[in-house]
């Protein structure tokens, strides 16, 4: 079950209150997970028994997805406001420099964090940032694609899509190499998500001219690529490997965009053996 915590945050228009929802379950050293654009915590939940086994885990709403309401007027989606939004967020819980695991958006946004010292080890899988700019263009497309098609289609066919495998990859087969295997409540969960994103436009705006460029030294980093990833193409992580020269680069074979789901067990071991 989800909690909510409220905090405040500086902006340029003065303090301002914000608000996440997350979910906290498991014991040992902490790991926050960041999902990705126009998704929402319950994209963990395949790995989330396997990491709860030896993490304390705490999974959250980005603001403006999920649970989490929208940030507040003054207070831009930009990374530079974000990552340290999370780092409040992770002192009011007391969590002191947690291990943080990241899908695209959430992916750039742990290695922000780490890049900031305010990690202890980092995992990206697909993280956004790394990119040219013609893949850049085709990933807002289909990004922007996703999410028409999720506002045009009525509930009750979003509903009854999802009971069959072929309608599961009619939502999902952008993110998903193998859609079929997500349930029918997490794909219709899914695709309602995104269509009601309040942070989603906003986001994908402040993303436009990003670029991660740093490297970031003196913690463990891996960075893990879906072998069918269909959105952030994966030779992006070359890219990544070259501006973080420390960092192990891992392929994942047989998993496309959000891998959890693809294959649970292999992203939770690459996850755990990073935090280890």
């Amino acid at each position: 079950m989800a909690s909510t915590i409220s905090f405040g945050v500086e902006s340029p228009r003065g303090p301002r209150t914000v608000s996440v929802a997350y979910e906290r379950t498991g014991s040992g050293e902490p790991l926050l997970l960041l999902h990705g654009i126009g998704h929402h915590r319950q994209a963990w939940d395949p790995v989330l028994p396997i990491l709860a086994v030896e993490r304390d885990v705490i999974a959250i709403d980005l603001p403006g997805f999920g649970a989490s309401p929208q940030l507040p007027d003054g207070v831009p989606y930009d990374l530079t406001s974000v990552a340290p939004l999370l780092g409040t967020f992770c002192e009011e819980l007391g969590l002191d420099r947690p291990h943080v695991a990241g899908n695209s958006l959430g992916g750039l946004l742990a290695l922000e964090l780490g890049r900031e010292k305010l990690a202890r080890s980092v995992t990206a899988l697909s993280p956004a940032g790394f990119w040219s700019e013609r893949e850049r263009v085709y990933a807002f497309a289909a990004l922007r694609a996703m999410r028409l098609a999720a506002e045009s289609m009525p509930v009750p066919l979003i509903e009854r899509l999802s009971r069959t495998a072929a309608g599961r990859t009619v939502l999902t087969s952008t993110i998903y190499a193998r859609p079929g295997r997500r349930s029918p409540q997490a794909a219709a969960s899914e695709t309602l998500a995104l269509r009601r994103a309040t942070g989603f436009r906003q986001t994908l705006t402040a993303g436009r001219d990003v670029l991660f460029t740093d490297d970031v030294p003196g913690l463990p980093v891996t960075i893990a690529w879906g072998g069918r990833d269909r959105l952030l193409l994966r030779r992006q992580g070359i890219r990544a490997k070259h501006t973080v020269p420390g960092a192990r680069l891992v392929r994942l074979p047989g998993c496309g965009h959000v891998p959890m789901n693809d294959d649970p067990a292999l992203v939770a071991r690459v996850i755990l053996d990073t935090s280890r």
